[in-house]
Parts: C-alpha cells; sequence; structure tokens
C-alpha cells in the first residue's frame, strides 16, 4: 500500500487530504490505519517516535468511524501537554475539512475552566484532553463519557513520566467497558505494560523500526565543554550559522529562563517556554518561533511536547536528559519530511558514559565535534559582514547623508576606510566572545592535549572594569592606542566590576607595562602590570604567616 485511498479510507476524507498536500503515508499510517477502520472491538498499540506522523495514523480512522450526527463524545484523546493537545485538535479540524457537523473540543489546564465548560455543552463528537483537566471537568459533572466508543492515549509514556497514571486509572472508571483503546508510544516502559495488561483485550501492536525510520536523517553530535562555557559554547554555534533554526532543551524552568534572559539581552533572537509561563504567553512565544521571528526556542521538555515547527535545523541539549528514550523525542524534533538535521549536546568531561550509555540504548552513533575557535568565528563574521554590505539595497536616503558626512572621510583612501569598517566588525566579535579563547575540554580519563589558551601568552592586570563603562572591545582599542600594539596580539579579556585580566602575544611583551606608568584619565591613574601568579605564589611562600595577614588587611582597606 502506498496510498491513502489504498488504506480505507473515506473518499471525503481522502479529498481533504489531497488538498493538503498529503501524498505518501508515513510507515505507522500504513500499518495502523487498515487495522483501526476494523472497528470498535479493536485494541491497539502503536509504538513509533516522535515526528512519525501518529496524529493522522489513529486521528483519520477516528474521523472515518465517529457519526456526526449523534450529539455526544463518542471518541477521546489523552495527551500529557496542552501543546499537544492543541496540535492534535487543529490537526483533526483539518483533516475534517471544515465538517460543520463534527466538533473536535480541546480541553487543558491553565485555561479558564468555565469556557471549556461552556463549549462541551455543544455537540461534541471528539474531546482531545489533558488527563488532569479532564478529571477536573469529570468531577464538576461537567462532561459526560457514557458514550465514548475509541480512547486513545497518545505519548502514553510521558503521560505516565509526568504522573497522570492515577488520573489515567480515575478517568477509565467513567469509559464503558465495551470502548476500544487505542496506546500509542515512543517506548515500552513496565508502566504502560501494565496498563496494557489490565485495561487492553489481545491488543494487536504494530511497532517501527525507529532507530532506521527516525534517525538516519540526524546527525548526532557532542562537544565537551565546562558546565560554565556551555552557554559559551552554544554563542558560538549560533554566531558561526545565522540560518541556524532550532530548540536548545534545559533540565529545569529557572535554568531556561535563565539562559534565555543571558542571551536575549546579548541579542540574541531566543524566547523561552516552560510551566511558570502563562498560556497567553506560552502561545505568543510559540507563535513568534512560528513565524521565525526567533532563532531558538529555550524549553523544558515537558513544556516542548507538542511543539510541531518544520524546518528545525538544530536540536541543542545544555544538560542530557535522565532517561535516555527522552533523548529521541527531542532529537526527533528536527530532521523531518525527509530533511537532515544536527542534534547537539553539550556535555561536561564527565558526562561521556552518557555518550556511550545513548549509543548503545538508542542505536545511533555521535561525532565529535570542536567548539568553534575565534579564527573561524572572525572568518565566517566578515564573510558575512561583506556579503550583507554587497547586497544591500541603497537607501533613497543615502545620498543625502553622504553629502553631509563625507567630509570625514576626505582624507582617507579607500583602503583605511575598508580597515576601520573591518576593525569595527572584530570588536563586535571580541564582544560577544569574551572569556576563554578555547572552550573545549579533553574528556575525563583521556590525556589533556596541550593547552592552546597560554602558550605563548602572558596574562596582565589593568585597573579598569566594568564600573567604567568597557566592554572587551573598548579595552582592547584602549590598550592598542596607548601601547601602538595592534589588537591582534590581545585576547581573553575578563571584565570584572573595576579591573581587568587579559592575554598578550608575548612577541609584545618587552616594555608593555611602560606605556602606561604615569597616565592618568580623569582623576584616574591607570595601571597595568603583568599578573605572574606563578612568581606570586612564590613570594607568598616566603612570607611569615603573621605578616601574610596583616597584608591582607592591608589590602582590605
Amino acid at each position: 500500500m502506498n496510498t491513502f485511498q489504498q488504506l480505507g479510507l473515506s473518499p471525503d476524507l481522502t479529498n481533504v487530504l489531497d488538498q493538503l498536500g498529503f501524498e505518501q503515508p508515513t510507515d505507522i499510517q500504513q500499518q495502523a490505519i487498515p487495522i483501526l477502520l476494523g472497528g470498535q472491538s479493536i485494541d491497539f498499540i502503536g509504538l513509533a517516535q516522535t515526528g512519525t506522523g501518529k496524529t493522522a495514523a489513529y486521528g483519520l480512522p477516528l474521523l472515518d468511524l465517529v457519526d456526526p450526527g449523534f450529539k455526544s463524545p463518542q471518541a477521546l484523546i489523552m495527551t500529557p501537554t496542552r501543546e499537544l493537545g492543541q496540535q492534535i485538535a487543529k490537526q483533526l479540524s483539518e483533516f475534517s475539512g471544515g465538517n460543520r457537523a463534527l466538533n473536535v473540543e480541546v480541553v487543558y489546564g491553565g485555561a479558564a475552566i468555565s469556557n471549556q465548560i461552556r463549549a462541551l455543552k455543544k455537540p461534541t463528537q471528539v474531546i482531545v484532553a489533558t488527563p488532569g483537566r479532564l478529571f477536573d471537568l469529570i468531577k464538576r459533572k461537567a462532561v459526560n463519557l457514557t458514550a465514548i466508543q475509541y480512547l486513545v492515549l497518545d505519548e502514553a509514556d510521558e503521560m505516565l513520566n509526568m504522573g497522570f497514571k492515577e488520573a489515567i486509572d480515575e478517568i477509565l472508571e467513567y469509559i464503558p467497558e465495551d470502548r476500544s483503546i487505542w496506546l500509542f508510544s515512543a517506548t515500552m516502559p513496565a508502566g504502560i505494560r501494565r496498563i496494557v495488561k489490565h485495561y487492553m483485550d489481545d491488543p494487536i501492536e504494530v511497532s517501527i523500526n525507529t532507530s532506521e525510520k527516525v534517525n538516519k536523517d540526524i546527525e548526532h553530535q557532542y562537544v565537551i565543554t565546562k558546565t560554565a562555557n556551555k552557554v559559551a559554547a552554544l554563542r558560538r554555534f549560533l554566531d558561526l550559522n545565522s540560518e541556524m533554526r532550532g530548540i536548545l532543551f534545559c533540565r529545569t524552568k529557572r535554568e531556561t529562563q535563565q539562559i534565555a534572559d543571558d542571551l536575549g539581552n546579548q541579542g540574541y533572537g531566543v524566547e523561552a517556554l516552560h510551566g511558570d509561563l502563562s498560556q497567553a504567553q506560552r502561545d505568543a512565544a510559540m507563535k513568534r518561533f512560528k513565524a521565525r521571528a526567533m532563532q531558538l526556542l529555550i524549553a523544558t521538555d515537558v513544556a516542548a511536547r507538542g511543539i510541531d515547527v518544520d524546518n528545525l535545523t538544530h536540536v541543542f541539549h545544555h544538560t542530557l536528559p535522565d532517561q535516555l528514550e527522552s533523548y529521541t523525542h527531542r532529537s526527533g524534533r528536527t530532521a523531518r519530511a525527509g530533511k537532515k538535521g544536527i542534534s547537539l549536546a553539550f556535555i561536561n568531561p564527565r558526562e561521556g558514559r552518557r555518550i556511550t550509555e545513548l549509543e548503545r540504548k538508542n542505536q545511533i552513533k555521535f561525532k565529535q565535534v570542536e567548539v568553534p575557535s575565534m579564527e573561524n568565528l572572525t572568518t565566517s563574521r566578515m564573510h558575512n559582514w561583506a556579503n550583507l554590505i554587497v547586497n544591500t539595497k541603497i537607501d533613497e536616503q543615502a545620498d543625502a547623508i553622504l553629502e553631509d558626512i563625507e567630509g570625514k572621510f576626505a582624507n582617507l583612501s579607500k583602503d583605511d576606510l575598508l580597515k576601520r569598517l573591518i576593525t569595527s566588525q572584530l570588536d563586535h566579535v571580541l564582544a560577544r566572545n569574551r572569556g576563554a579563547a578555547d572552550l573545549n575540554e579533553p574528556q575525563a580519563g583521556k590525556k589533556e592535549k596541550p593547552s592552546e589558551k597560554t602558550d605563548g601568552l602572558h596574562r596582565y592586570f589593568v585597573n579598569i572594569g566594568r564600573i567604567d563603562g568597557v566592554t572587551p572591545g573598548d579595552l582592547i582599542h584602549f590598550l592598542s592606542d596607548v601601547s601602538n600594539v595592534e589588537r591582534r596580539y590581545f585576547s581573553q579579556v575578563t571584565l570584572q566590576k573595576n579591573y581587568a585580566f587579559f592575554y598578550l602575544d608575548q612577541t609584545q611583551d618587552k616594555g608593555f607595562a611602560n606605556y602606561f606608568k604615569g597616565l592618568e584619565i580623569e582623576g584616574h591613574m591607570i595601571r597595568v602590570n603583568r599578573d605572574d601568579q606563578s612568581s606570586r605564589k612564590s613570594n607568598k611562600k616566603q612570607k611569615p604567616k603573621k605578616e601574610r595577614r596583616s597584608s591582607r588587611r592591608s589590602r582590605r582597606r
């Protein structure tokens, strides 16, 4: 079978699918639809990963089996999150082709229950619900499930992970015993098997080979970096590819919001998505993401359930999930509809075993990649900048503005002007990527490669910091202008409140601090000196214990 017409669906439904552009059924659809069209006496288990078309696999048969002329709910679809519930209801409405006699209602927490109660008073054939909100409606006697013939448990493993087992058990008590249960899940843990044994009668099971069908177009990668450097490493990947569009998965709501705030404050197009946001905030974030108004969505696993966005190039993992099966859920957000995608995990040096576990359990292979170097970023930035200038359409106001300011450039040659523009772009790169030049770390237990961070460099102290209103780029400009040392010899600026550290190429080291002796700016005496840590440690060892305490007290004053 290779077309929807051959699966036994009604002509009305296949005509709508043609209009929507559905041509070839997926594997789970090919196998599930003919079975489910068999009617009410069938219990069914469909094992398939996210992105394989499970909603259509059960949704299309439901639309053909329910009776639009019967006013009570005949089908109930339970799902773990409101986002997934909304997505399912929207897709079923599209499949129904505007059939006004068939009504699909979705109910979930986080929205006004009074509005949902009012909506359920209308003739409704299909209900899509999260377990918690549905149980509330049952207790209020606002929903009648006595006519339910088909119960769908979608993302069943995730519902159990979220603690909905008791709510599901309670809800099943209100549904007729002669109903059919269709259970769809990515995995089959023990909790799912218990539900199958207790509630289902000799179910037909269909399992799709997910390691081939889902992961074949995903390239699984990881980088090893310090936990504190993960966001800095992410920034470099974002800077290197401005067309990149993806989701960053985090473990906690607090972590999700903090990373989103940090990146947003630095000018990146990001949004947070987590359970502490209101429904209106979540809907607005998803609307902007789908409209391509941002580059990266930063989400928890729970909040990301039900996200269905096309053409995601990347899935990032700030922290690997506790449950290995969740990795497949996450990575399945990319490489859909035959497109390629990358799933990239940021791990610290001691997490290499987690990668090995994922490879073994999910039958996939990871490739270790490096965090982009400053040289990579600089080259990419300059090429992107040059292309932007060449392809920019000249504004009609440009002539008048040029006439007004061209005198400022009268003494500059074309090369001089271009070099100054290039320098301003280089300063942007330095400002966004302050800190260690090399963010890569060796894996624990492996021999560490020779350090690239400070070989051939000397560390310096300067009594200028954030309190003086400078950026790393500003500081490098200042140091270069005073010393006549080219900017390329400076690196790894670390700004503190009232001082900073930076590295200088040792070839430029001779007499460098002398350029700043006696230099005073607005009453502030500038001090620059070599930060020779090994020398300081040696001197401290020679001081008597009592003298060291006295010295510290004087410094505090």
